[in-house]
């Protein structure tokens, strides 16, 4: 059961993590700070290449900032990124409508 709903989280990490470097420039400790906010634990040995996969594909596009004598890696979305968040969004609120709500999609008979 616990793989499921790891799997199943793993998928809102990506959605978070579009959402807020949408927003603003993100870094990873604010990442998972924020995210563990939220209940997810998540450790720099997951996060760090989840964030360069994303940039790898496209959904995000990072910048190197000196701070207290340490670099520090800020991420922004793209515009594919900022697309495909939209696009998960409507699916989210779909389901929501769904799972939470109990009213049917479009496409249930």
């Amino acid at each position: 059961m616990e793989q499921y709903i790891k799997k199943i989280f793993t998928g809102f990490i990506y959605i978070h993590i579009l959402y807020h470097a949408s927003k603003e420039p993100v870094y990873g400790v604010r990442m998972m700070e924020e995210l563990e906010s939220h209940g997810y634990r998540i450790g720099p040995g997951t996060l760090y290449p989840l964030l360069h996969r994303m940039e790898t594909d496209g959904l995000l596009v990072s910048r190197e900032e000196t701070v207290n004598s340490k670099v520090r890696k800020y991420y922004r979305a793209t515009a594919e990124g900022v697309s495909l968040l939209e696009r998960c969004r409507r699916q989210v609120d779909e389901m929501r409508k769904e799972i939470v709500d109990d009213k049917p999609g479009p496409d249930v008979q």
